[in-house]
């Protein structure tokens, strides 16, 4: 009897030990969830409790930058997706996303920026060629704004702008008109 007792035991253990194995094999898969489901305000302080034990993790530092800059804290998600392009440059999806960051301030050169690196990494990226496209849009829309402010009479400028306008308009034919970013 005692033989039995102690094989179950054994086999309760290891299967107690399988399965804590494979909960520990993916430990940000409950912090994916959370912000899939827009829960930032809890996902947030379970990445920052992983990464004090985990601090050069990149992927739990990239979705510590989706889930601020889906909270609207632009500013620190910057830094975090800055700071991941120094320490990881081959890595696409932070300059994409630092590149929406950029776009969303208007600043369009850091992002067509941030965008060709991207690219330059993984030529594949089709995220990052189309967020590129959008930005050569944004900025060819500066430029017109720019000729009109020198020549108000310049209606193929006029017209050149107004493509664009409506190329980002609600109306248009792209409603998602802002750049992409890698959200999981």
């Amino acid at each position: 009897m005692t033989a039995i007792v102690s094989r179950v035991l054994a086999a309760t253990l290891l299967a107690l030990t399988a399965m804590s194995a494979l909960a520990a094999a993916d430990p940000l898969e409950n912090i994916r969830s959370l912000l899939a489901d827009a829960q930032y305000e809890k996902a947030l302080p379970r990445l920052n409790s992983f990464l004090k034990e985990n601090p050069e993790h990149a992927e739990a530092r990239f979705l510590k930058g989706l889930a601020l800059a889906e909270e609207g804290r632009a500013d620190e998600a910057q830094s975090v997706f800055l700071e991941l392009t120094g320490d990881y440059p081959d890595l696409p999806e932070p300059h994409n996303n630092l590149a929406v960051l950029y776009a969303a301030k208007g600043d369009y050169a850091l992002a067509r920026d941030s965008l060709l690196l991207a690219i330059s990494h993984h030529p594949g990226y089709a995220t990052a060629h189309e967020n590129l496209g959008d930005i050569y849009a944004r900025l060819a829309g500066v430029a017109y704004g720019k000729a009109l402010e020198i020549d108000a009479d310049n209606q193929t400028a006029r017209v050149k702008l107004a493509m664009v306008r409506e190329l980002f308009s609600e109306r248009g034919p792209s409603t998602g008109s802002a750049p992409k970013s890698n959200a999981p």
